[in-house]
């Protein structure tokens, strides 16, 4: 009998969400932002990830995000924050505004996860993220010039006053639109939809097309053409 009955709370719950993947609830699947922050991404929508390498949940959900990302095609413009919470994540953030200043963001972000979850390189330090660079063959001095310049610390104070803008506590967090707030971590914890896929990427698709909509009207509204035979 108590078996049957977590069952039936797993069910319940399971088809609660796969309900609302139609239409996600505010203050449960999903949050505003009180203060809108600013996107400069036109009719596109702005997806912005805070995340941080050190973060099992981020690990997880990178394979995920990344075929998110290629499913929405021109829609979107993806932005990420890696975050700091203590000064052990300094160097992984540094590390990381580095990549995305030479252009290697899309050709290392899993290997820079693996170096820390599966490598054990916690990149704790600047000695830690020069012998990452070595291992993968990253261009040292290149990579050492950027490290250290002033750029790349105005990113990481950039990065220090979104995480307050956005209200970042916890990672991975998705904004999109720069307004709405997706844990895709928590979400996923709580239940799949039906069909097996992440359950923050349904949320994140309904708020993506919702933004689509407002900042296109013309487009949204516009009937389909078909071709006369």
């Amino acid at each position: 009998m108590r078996l049957f009955r977590q069952l039936l709370l797993i069910s319940t719950a399971f088809l609660s969400f796969s309900a609302a993947a139609q239409e996600p609830r505010l203050g449960q699947e999903y949050t505003v932002l009180d203060r809108p922050q600013p996107t400069d991404s036109g009719k596109k929508v702005e997806v912005t990830e805070f995340f941080g390498y050190f973060c099992p949940a981020c690990n997880a959900f990178e394979p995920y995000l990344e075929a998110w990302i290629k499913k929405q095609g021109d829609r979107i413009v993806v932005k990420r924050v890696h975050v700091k919470f203590s000064d052990l994540m300094a160097s992984q953030q540094k590390l990381y505004f580095t990549l995305e200043a030479m252009g290697k963001v899309d050709e290392y972000q899993l290997k820079t996860f693996n170096a820390y979850h599966i490598d054990r390189n916690r990149l704790s330090s600047d000695a830690d993220v020069f012998r990452y660079v070595d291992k993968v063959g990253l261009d040292k001095k290149k990579f050492t010039d950027i490290y250290n310049s002033f750029s790349i610390q105005s990113k990481v104070n950039r990065a220090a006053q979104l995480m307050s803008d956005y209200k970042i506590n916890g990672v991975p967090t998705v904004a999109i639109d720069g307004r709405y707030i997706v844990s895709p971590a928590d979400l996923f914890a709580k239940s799949k939809v039906r069909d097996g896929s992440h359950a923050g990427l349904v949320v994140m698709d309904w708020l993506v097309d919702k933004a689509y909509k407002e900042k296109n009207p013309a487009s949204a509204a516009a009937p389909a053409v078909t071709k006369k035979k």
